[in-house]
């Protein structure tokens, strides 16, 4: 049976300044997980300007409607949220 290091396990990245070296197994996969969707996101922006195609898949684009109207509605919901918000500060 193989056994995973835990989290809070200590490594050092070699190629990071000394000092600021050492990282937990924690933060390693985060770290990880957080450049992956960054470039991920990236790789899937070169296809759409590649192929033209947006959203998830063909005839489910997820994607909310190009309508003027919904737009406005859109901005002002967010913006009368953002005034709550700011009021209960």
């Amino acid at each position: 049976m193989m056994c995973s290091p835990a989290l809070d396990t200590v490594g050092k990245v070699p190629w990071w300044p000394d000092g600021r070296d050492e990282v937990t197994l924690h933060h390693a996969v985060v770290r990880v997980i957080a450049d992956t969707h960054r470039h991920a996101g990236h790789a899937d922006i070169v296809r759409e300007l590649i192929d033209g195609a947006v959203g998830m898949a063909k005839g489910n684009g997820s994607m909310p409607s190009g309508d003027p109207v919904w737009w406005e509605d859109h901005r002002s919901r967010l913006e009368r949220a953002a005034r709550e918000a700011d009021r209960d500060a």
